[in-house]
């Protein structure tokens, strides 16, 4: 089996040399970056399992590049930056990361996350990769929705972990501590905040009226509940 690759996207060669000599010595392919420039031509030739995205790029802004990373390529999007501020981690995991590590930081840990990361994408694809439910067909592997005349509508895979957490477990209270040990987060502010605009998003994908919700239901003070039938394909 071909093992996963592992994009760095960082314009400091330490970092780069440093990440690659730790995930190639863990098993995965690498290929590192410099500029978001010639990252961004590379992707039309392969798509990464993982990226890993610094946001102090010289020729971009690197939100921008994660928000287009998430929705466009699917894959798990994985910020390494220096701006420790928690307003750049919530801005970050709202547009679509799945995960945030501040610089300086070890590479072991880089290299637990993803490892975390992957093991979870592996699970949901063992699980099943397609389900219907109120007229909507889901297709994980695609990361796309389709309503019942075709049309069809993108999700980020930060997007797609929620949505499948609540398929999976329909018709039951996930409450914020289930989400936290099934997504991989750590109990704060930024990650119920990014929770709330991850559900926000689906919501408005399904066509759900914001005030009066009919498939993913808010129960105040214990969590969410998906409300729908749901055939898993």
């Amino acid at each position: 089996m071909t093992a996963p690759l592992i994009t760095i996207l960082d314009d400091e060669p330490a970092i780069r040399s440093m990440l690659t000599d730790a995930l190639e010595e863990a098993g995965y392919r690498t290929l590192s970056f410099a500029r978001a420039k010639e990252f961004s031509t590379a992707l039309t030739k392969f798509t990464p399992d993982v990226c890993l995205v610094d946001l102090s790029l010289p020729d971009t802004d690197g939100l921008t590049l994660v928000h287009k990373l998430a929705l466009e390529q699917g894959a798990i999007v994985i910020i390494i930056s220096g701006r420790a501020l928690v307003q750049d981690k919530v801005t970050g995991l709202e547009l679509g990361a799945d995960d945030y590590i501040i610089k300086p930081f070890d590479p072991a840990e880089v290299v637990a996350r993803i490892r975390a990361r992957l093991r979870t994408t592996k699970a949901e694809q063992i699980v099943g990769k397609t389900a219907q439910f109120a007229g909507w067909t889901v297709f994980f592997d695609q990361y796309v929705m389709e309503d019942a005349d075709g049309g069809q509508t993108g999700f980020s895979h930060a997007e797609g972990e929620v949505l499948r957490l609540f398929l999976e477990n329909p018709k039951r209270l996930i409450s914020r501590a289930q989400m936290q040990d099934n997504l991989g987060g750590a109990a704060s502010e930024s990650f119920d905040r990014a929770m709330d605009v991850r559900i926000s998003r689906l919501r408005t994908k399904l066509r759900e009226d914001p005030k009066n919700p009919q498939l993913i239901k808010t129960i105040y003070g214990a969590g969410y509940i998906f409300l729908g039938d749901v055939d898993w394909m």
